[in-house]
């Protein structure tokens, strides 16, 4: 059983959303959760909105891990900033594509062999 939840053109470069959700991936939905509440980063409560959509879309409630936490990048806005000498300098304003996938932890199965 699997669960998924995307965000997409989230304004916030894709380095920051990056290093967040390298701490949840493959952790279970609790764990993942509690990480994030307590992680300064200026993505983390929107990682945090996206599982718990993630954990809404999903059938099974309990036995979820964090099985794929992938961030894309999204279109570059060009912003423009004045500078010295009438000189113009541009600013790179970048999204992000986010998508979590959950998944059923496996359980150990024991093979007979008969």
């Amino acid at each position: 059983m699997e669960a998924k939840a995307s965000a997409r053109f989230v304004r916030i470069a894709p380095r920051k959303v990056r290093r967040v959700l390298d701490l949840i991936r493959g952790k279970g939905t609790g764990e993942a959760l509690s990480i994030l509440k307590f992680t300064p980063g200026a993505a983390s409560p929107i990682i945090e909105k996206l599982l718990k959509s993630a954990l809404a879309n999903a059938k099974v409630k309990e036995g979820l891990y964090i099985a794929q936490a992938r961030c894309d990048q999204g279109p570059t806005l060009p912003r423009w900033m004045p500078r010295a000498f009438g000189r113009a300098t541009k600013i790179r304003k970048r999204t992000s594509h986010i998508t979590i996938l959950l998944r059923e932890k496996p359980t150990a199965e024991v093979k007979s062999n008969n």
